[in-house]
């Protein structure tokens, strides 16, 4: 992610938010929120003009029935719309065959358009499955939520993605921003505040709406599942294996000798078959292991370390940051239930 662009001076920036059928309330309905309240609440400094005027646009003005069957109103139709600022299309609902290209013609066209016409074009999560349909993204490096980064990658090689990055800021003129998982919106809405207003705004309306930027990125949050869809069904039985074995002594060294290969062919097949070479994948195992038991108990970090098959805690601990970006005790501080949730007994 690089910094913020100069600012390109003290006015009113259009903004037109994207509502479509697949799209999620949520998060369209929170970037409207936060983005109008720049100016609804007066966070503004005083004698600037209000930075954004958001509208909610679509393909025809009216109600519009979203993902999760709840209507928005569109305020504007596209069709009526010449230029706009800034463009974002917030996430999409992905339905389990994964995106459908060529569903929304019209809206691809208009975000052409913009984009030719000077728009910085912005997605939200899985908002940049329709983004990318417009091809600009090709070769421009992305992000998106890490639960569809394979369906992306897959539906849109030409696109470098990086799904364990929050935000990523692309082209020429750094006018094709893309945010990772979920809530990571917060920190686009707060870059784009910092961007056309300044980082006084963008610090006043995070402590207002109490957002959080995603400073240690989105690694500490994906949960490690190893590829199994890879049709090498000596390589898939030693996984199931290993899934339930990790923790042993020599774990690799056994998956060896359970296989019918010899050692070098079993590790060229493993690592063809899952991207990683064996130690590297019961690494991740032991890891992820340990990420459960950080979150849902109050073993000691000594303790856990051996429970998944390391007795030196503290090469535990540097392979646990090196792996999710973040030490033991400041992920189980991160993840872990609050006193207040907890169910008392």
């Amino acid at each position: 992610m690089t910094g913020p662009a100069p600012r390109a001076g003290k006015r009113l920036h259009h903004v037109s938010l994207v509502a479509l059928p697949d799209a999620v309330i949520s998060t369209l309905a929170g970037i409207f929120d936060v983005m109008n309240g720049v100016a609804l609440l007066g966070i503004s400094r005083p004698g600037d003009p209000a930075p954004f005027h958001v509208e909610i646009v679509g393909e025809a003005v009216g109600p519009l029935g979203l993902a999760s069957g709840v209507p928005i109103n569109v305020q504007r139709a596209i069709d009526t719309i010449e230029t706009s600022d800034i463009v974002i299309v917030p996430s999409v609902l992905l339905r389990p065959q994964g995106w459908e290209m060529g569903r929304y013609p019209r809206l691809v066209d208009w975000l052409q358009r913009m984009h030719a016409r000077g728009a910085v074009l912005c997605s939200a999560c899985s908002g940049v499955f329709l983004l990318a349909e417009t091809g600009l993204f090709d070769g421009k490096d992305a992000t998106v939520h890490f639960g569809f980064a394979r369906a992306f990658a897959a539906t849109y090689p030409a696109v470098p993605i990086h799904p364990e990055r929050v935000l990523v800021i692309a082209g020429r003129r750094e006018e094709l921003v893309s945010s990772g998982a979920s809530m990571s919106w917060h920190d686009l809405v707060l870059y784009l505040i910092a961007r056309y207003a300044d980082a006084t705004t963008a610090q006043e309306v995070a402590r207002l709406f109490a957002l959080q930027w995603h400073q240690d990125g989105l690694t500490p949050y994906i949960v490690f599942e190893g590829k199994a869809d890879h049709g090498d069904g000596e390589i898939q039985a030693a996984q199931q294996w290993l899934s339930d074995h990790f923790s042993l002594a020599h774990p690799v060294e056994e998956m060896i000798k359970r296989s019918r290969l010899a050692e070098r062919t079993f590790k060229r097949r493993f690592a063809g078959a899952t991207g990683l070479t064996p130690i590297a994948y019961v690494q991740r195992l032991r890891v992820e292991a340990a990420k459960r038991r950080l979150e849902r108990t109050d073993v000691s970090i000594e303790e856990i370390s051996w429970r998944v098959g390391y007795e030196d805690a503290a090469f535990f601990r540097r392979l646990f940051k090196r792996t999710t970006g973040l030490a033991p005790g400041a992920y189980r501080r991160r993840f872990r239930l609050p006193d207040f949730a907890r169910p008392s007994h």
